[in-house]
């Protein structure tokens, strides 16, 4: 095996079991055969692996570098927003990523480091945390990026008024509750400038998660004078101030959001790529023909049906890896049919044949799972489900005994309306979702497409939605990222869940100090919700998709977040004293 499959192979992480390495098939982005060059466009024909010369740093020397540096990226979803306290979705975070920084960033193998704090301390009671910002931070205007712009941005979150979706996020910081439910003003949340460039954050009970927390686009700072000038045309080009590496040059509804190098960002030196264009394409078909004309040189996802292809014929630009993510369905809890019928939720999940799901319609080594965690973090273990120890033809006689109980029969069966937003692979999934509930239960399902910001919409409602797709990408590596979004008071309970029991195991959890006593109370709290049947949990994600081999500077990680700026571009082929491709890539 060559040195670059080695390393792809090791960074898919040891938090997978060797069963989905083995469901999954994959050597790793291995060199290209003959039939891959031969099918590949002009642009991706390689003959031998593409790899840079790097200094004793890891920084790619001139001589390696393309001269041309510019990245076209597919990106899913059109954002609703580039307010980083307003965004949702995975789409959202990559663009906001790109424009802002918060306290602490990601490393290209996802490892925390350093973002506008060049370094903080910690108390040694876990309470306190003093960050010292980078003196040469500096917002895209050229400003200074202060300490107060972080007490502003996170009091701005925090404010009921501002209706972040996120603002729980800050919940383990002082007073930050009791903020958000409107009972104590916002200036009394636990945050202070000491100076121009030190902040100092007070928290609730130590929150082990916290930096990896930082990383998140609710905890970034804003530009307050444009926010108070524009309201939420803020966001627009030429208006929206930022602190990242790059700036918003165009944004174009439905077609491209372009971004800039930001040349006051505070690591401008080392930022390469000096363009990069994102575009909002929901169809998998149409991104994988534009990569294929060489439009693109970063997919989002890729088509499903596809996937025997693409290791055939696209080997070498082809990137599957574990995310620490869940795909899963909502019942909406607040009205009929699901209202107060729990014997219905569960016939529904028993009826679902997830093998088949991940084996036939999804394809890329996807793990079937029953619970909303994903496996692999220390020491937290998810509890156990009856259901997962059961063969598919005992969950479906079940399934038809609850069927009974809930009210249905196939004289009398249930319609139920079955939502997801836009895209080929979530339809796939949908239609294989309603034939196994019709041919189990005689189940009449109603598909429904929408565009996601209306999805979004609709979901938030509660008034129309039934059974809804749904899903969650971890923000850090915590089952509380998980499991808070459940509780009764978060934005992004789309379900209406509401268990005073629950809640208070979350918030136990939160102020828990003994590591343990934390993780038996956050999977108590996860027993409970899948006892009531409050999602329909089908597989644990991989992210998948083609990547130019000569872009470099980025890795895989579990949390599938790739900044702009550690990229770059090189040459077509490498001078001949250089780096292993082991080195190349990281």
């Amino acid at each position: 095996m060559n040195s670059t499959s080695t390393k792809h192979n090791r960074l898919f992480g040891s938090w997978l079991t060797a069963a989905f390495l083995l469901s999954l098939g994959l050597s790793g982005c291995g060199p290209a055969n003959e039939d891959t060059n031969s099918n590949m466009p002009p642009a991706m024909a390689l003959s031998q692996p593409i790899v840079p010369v790097l200094d004793e740093t890891g920084r790619p020397l001139p001589e390696s570098l393309a001269e041309h540096q510019e990245l076209h990226r597919g990106n899913g979803e059109e954002p609703q927003t580039l307010d980083p306290h307003l965004g949702e979705g995975v789409p959202t975070t990559n663009i906001l990523i790109d424009l802002f920084e918060g306290l602490t960033t990601s490393a290209p193998d996802g490892r925390i480091i350093p973002g506008a704090a060049a370094r903080w301390n910690i108390s040694r009671d876990g309470l306190t945390y003093t960050f010292y910002l980078d003196p040469d931070g500096r917002w895209s205007n050229g400003e200074l990026v202060t300490a107060e712009d972080f007490v502003w941005s996170w009091q701005r979150v925090v404010n009921p008024e501002t209706a972040a979706t996120y603002a729980r996020m800050l919940a383990p910081v002082k007073n930050a509750e009791a903020i958000l439910a409107g009972a104590m003003p916002v200036d009394q949340l636990g945050v202070a400038a000491l100076n121009e460039t030190t902040f100092q954050v007070t928290l609730e009970d130590p929150t082990p998660y916290f930096l990896g927390l930082l990383t998140h686009p609710t905890t970034f700072p804003v530009y307050r004078q444009s926010i108070e000038t524009h309201g939420s045309a803020h966001v627009r080009p030429g208006r929206l101030i930022s602190n990242g590496a790059y700036q918003l040059s165009d944004w174009q509804i439905r077609s491209q959001i372009e971004l800039t190098k930001n040349p006051h960002y505070r690591l401008a030196d080392q930022t390469v790529i000096e363009r990069v264009v994102f575009y909002p394409f929901e169809d998998e078909n149409t991104e994988f023909n534009r990569f294929r004309s060489g439009d693109l040189q970063w997919t989002y996802q890729v088509p499903s049906a596809q996937f025997r292809w693409l290791r055939e014929h696209l080997d070498q630009a082809l990137v599957v890896s574990p995310w620490f993510g869940t795909y899963f369905f909502s019942f909406n809890l607040t009205r009929p049919p699901f209202a107060n019928n729990l014997a219905l939720r569960q016939a529904l999940n028993l009826a679902i044949d997830r093998d088949i799901l991940t084996e036939r319609v999804t394809q890329f080594g996807e793990l079937p799972t029953y619970h909303l965690v994903p496996p692999g973090l220390p020491e937290y273990v998810s509890p156990s489900i009856e259901a997962a120890s059961m063969t598919q033809a005992e969950r479906e006689a079940l399934a038809k005994e609850l069927y009974l109980q809930a009210g249905y029969s196939e004289t009398q069966p249930l319609t139920v309306e079955l939502r997801y937003n836009t895209s080929e692979n979530h339809r796939k999934i949908a239609v294989s979702i309603a034939a196994m509930w019709k041919q189990v239960l005689g189940v009449r399902t109603r598909l429904i497409n929408e565009e996601f910001r209306v999805f979004l919409q609709n979901r938030s409602q509660m008034q129309v939605t039934e059974v809804f797709r749904s899903g969650w990408i971890g923000d850090y590596q915590d089952a509380f990222t998980f499991l808070e979004l459940f509780h009764s008071g978060h934005g992004r309970n789309d379900a209406g869940y509401n268990n005073p029991i629950y809640d208070d195991l979350l918030e136990r959890a939160a102020s828990e100090r003994i590591d343990a006593r934390r993780r038996n109370l956050m999977a108590e709290a996860e027993r409970i919700l899948l006892a009531d049947q409050v999602i329909l949990p089908t597989f644990v994600y991989v992210s998948k998709r083609l990547v130019q081999p000569r872009l470099m500077g980025w890795s895989v990680n579990v949390m599938d977040r790739h900044p702009t700026r550690h990229m770059y571009w090189v040459k077509a082929q490498a001078p001949a004293n250089a780096t292993s491709s082991e080195e190349a890539s990281l």
